[in-house]
């Protein structure tokens, strides 16, 4: 099956939840100049809406993806605090 390198390292929003090992969910993901929809897995299940990171391509239209928070996102607009 061929990877699709391109996409790893993106993030995303889950259209469609995890259910962890029990079945995956449905990724939309901007990459490319676009957004494109990816069938989503994660070791654990995760809600629909969460933004998740892009780990690995499992092959045709399959990712692995973990849940992702952004590590800027806490400090906020630093330029308005000074």
């Amino acid at each position: 099956m061929p990877q699709d390198e391109a996409v790893i390292g993106c993030t995303g929003k889950l259209l469609v939840g995890t259910r962890g090992t029990a079945g995956p969910g449905e990724i939309l993901v901007r990459v490319r100049g676009g957004s494109e929809t990816f069938i989503a897995w994660s070791d654990d299940p995760l809600p629909t809406g969460a933004t998740v990171l892009v780990i690995e391509s499992r092959g045709c239209r399959e990712v692995g993806v973990i849940e992702w928070q952004d590590p800027l996102a806490a400090f906020g607009d630093r330029a308005d605090a000074d």
